[in-house]
């Protein structure tokens, strides 16, 4: 009999190998990062992949200002655990890429969390604070860093699947499933009033 293809533990152990064999990745703990799917609304190769959704604000604030009104977000837990990140994959979208892109979208995302691992994401100087001012130059660097990581020799098991389409991966094992993380809501709090 056939057992279903787990996406996210598949991707869970990937990562955390990518973690521990890439330096500039060294930050990140995948025991606070809770990766998740999402289904893609339509069958088509554009469109988002994948996305790091940040569980604080910037450095790592549980508050934030907006406008006159103070916002917090609702805490994730794993446990005892907190979760600082969701990792979010789109299927069948992000699977349907070659496997060089598919490599390169895990880097993109994981690069994203703040070298402090606050639950905050990694700010570049400027305006385009998130992917500099080139995603083309950004994407080209993930790709060096997915290449290093390959000449490191990691075990083919915790990235073979990356080899197969969703379809593929469907007619192997008969179904794709997965672990889905409702991302948290905000929160507005109570305004002080002044005595």
């Amino acid at each position: 009999m056939r057992r279903p293809f787990d996406f996210t533990v598949a991707m869970e152990r990937l990562c955390d190998d990518i973690a521990s064999r890439t330096p500039q990745l060294s930050h990140v703990r995948m025991s606070q990062v809770a990766v998740s799917f999402a289904q893609a609304r339509r069958r088509v190769l554009h469109g988002l992949q994948a996305k790091l959704t940040p569980l604080r604000f910037e450095q790592g604030s549980l508050v934030t200002r907006r406008g006159r009104d103070e916002w917090t977000i609702r805490r994730l837990f794993r446990g005892d655990t907190e979760v600082l990140y969701i990792l979010t994959f789109y299927l069948p979208r992000f699977l349907d890429q070659t496997f060089d892109e598919k490599f390169i979208t895990i880097f993109h995302e994981l690069f994203h969390i703040s070298p402090r691992f606050d639950g905050d994401i990694r700010r570049h100087a400027g305006r385009c604070h998130v992917h500099t001012s080139s995603q083309k130059e950004y994407d080209r660097q993930m790709a060096g860093l997915a290449s290093e990581y390959l000449q490191r020799g990691p075990s083919e098991e915790l990235w073979r699947f990356l080899q197969f389409s969703f379809d593929e991966l469907v007619r192997h094992h008969g179904a794709v499933i997965g672990r889905r993380v409702a991302i948290p809501k905000l929160i507005r709090l109570p305004q002080q009033r002044s005595a």
